[in-house]
This record gives C-alpha cells, sequence and structure tokens, in this order.
C-alpha cells in the first residue's frame, strides 16, 4: 500500500484545515486507515482513525475539533481540522492498516505517508 498525503500549511489559531490521504496499491485488504502526527521534539502520537466499518476513534486532544472520514472508494481518508492551536503544529502523517496472509497466518503491516506539516502560529 502507498500513501500520498496532502493539505498541510500554516494558519492562524482558531482557523480550519483539510488533510487528504490517497491510497494505492493492494487497498482491499485496508482494515483502519488514520492520521498520526509528530510535533518537535515529541513522539509520533495517534490524532484518528477510522476503521472499514466506519468507526471512529480519536485522541482526547483532538476530539470535538477533528473529524475524519473515509471516501466512497474507501481509498482515501481526510482530516479535517477546526479551531486549531498552536499545539496542534506538527508533522501529520497518514497511516494504512492491512493484513496480509503471510505463511499462514494473518498479519498486519502498516503504511506511512510521506507526512505533511501543520503550522497553527499568529
Amino acid at each position: 500500500v502507498q500513501l500520498q498525503a496532502s493539505g498541510g500549511g500554516l494558519v492562524q489559531p482558531g482557523e480550519s484545515l483539510r488533510l487528504s490521504c490517497v491510497a494505492s496499491g493492494s487497498i482491499e485488504s485496508i482494515v483502519v486507515m488514520g492520521w498520526y502526527r509528530q510535533a518537535p521534539g515529541k513522539r509520533r502520537e495517534l490524532a484518528a482513525t477510522i476503521n472499514s466499518a466506519g468507526s471512529t476513534n480519536y485522541a482526547d486532544s483532538v476530539k470535538g475539533r477533528f473529524t475524519i472520514s473515509r471516501g466512497n472508494a474507501k481509498n482515501t481518508v481526510d482530516l479535517e481540522m477546526h479551531s486549531l492551536k498552536p499545539e496542534d503544529t506538527a508533522v501529520y502523517y497518514c497511516n494504512a492498516v492491512d493484513l496480509r496472509l503471510v505463511a499462514g497466518k494473518m498479519t498486519r503491516f502498516d503504511s506511512w505517508g510521506q507526512g505533511t506539516l501543520v503550522t497553527v502560529s499568529s
């Protein structure tokens, strides 16, 4: 699975931004897609995920401000970010989890996009 992310940029506090990610390759085996972020000097952390059934999961820090969604073709995932704060500044990475049968055992594989920078600053 290959991922191409887009949509980062510089915004002021309180503004909105939308990130998009397109998956290609073995998309039929994708079970979860999501967005993770890594702020300067910090570890990468989950922002939001959505599974193939449409169930979502959000980090507490973004609940009520971010909305994750998948496109009808199931190979795209968007992250709508509202009321952005300076602490949301980070490189955002698109992630896809797919399951493959390897040596008779279902095995998890994680794919990552190239990262897109979101800067929230006045």
